[in-house]
């Protein structure tokens, strides 16, 4: 960090959770919240061509089954999210579910996570880093199918518990 972005932050450190007096990024102390239930869904689209969707619904990718692997990824990489993003908490999940459905009209797949824990901080991060890495791992399992798929549109649905209360997104904005 520069000087000056360091001396920047120290005038919004106060109302930024993630930053220390000094400016400095700093891992978020949720010692003293609540243990309470915790849940979040996020979604994300991966479009491609329809001649790609047919021969990845037909079982005919040249790498395999390329939405069992890629759904599985998107439950482990739930299960690393604290090792990939710096200033997340390591979570104790008690579920990750990653569903991967065939929308004729995009064309291609929806992909939608739901993750819960009880514990002290939500889990947002996880269900969209699990939509993230699973819509990754779909590419990369199609992409010698086709080289312009497009990841699109990953967002957080709801999420429910903690203390900011509850969350649901504007279905209709995007």
């Amino acid at each position: 960090m520069t000087k000056n972005s360091s001396i920047s932050s120290k005038n919004s450190a106060n109302s930024l959770s993630h930053l220390d007096a000094d400016g400095q990024a700093q891992m978020v102390d949720v010692s003293a919240k609540a243990v309470t239930a915790r849940q979040a869904i996020a979604i994300g689209k991966v479009r491609m061509s329809r001649e790609t969707l047919n021969t990845i619904a037909a079982g005919n990718a040249p790498k395999g089954d390329v939405l069992g692997t890629a759904r599985l990824a998107g439950i482990m990489a739930a299960k690393q999210t604290a090792h990939l993003i710096p200033l997340c908490h390591p979570l104790p999940l008690t579920k990750v579910k990653v569903v991967i459905t065939l929308d004729e009209d995009l064309p291609g797949y929806q992909i939608r996570a739901e993750v819960k824990t009880t514990a002290e901080t939500g889990v947002e991060m996880e269900a969209l880093t699990a939509v993230s890495i699973a819509a990754l791992t779909l590419y990369d399992m199609a992409k010698a199918l086709e080289k312009s798929i497009q990841i699109e549109q990953i967002y957080l649905v709801s999420k429910t518990g903690g203390k900011s209360g509850d969350y649901q997104a504007d279905t209709d904005a995007s």
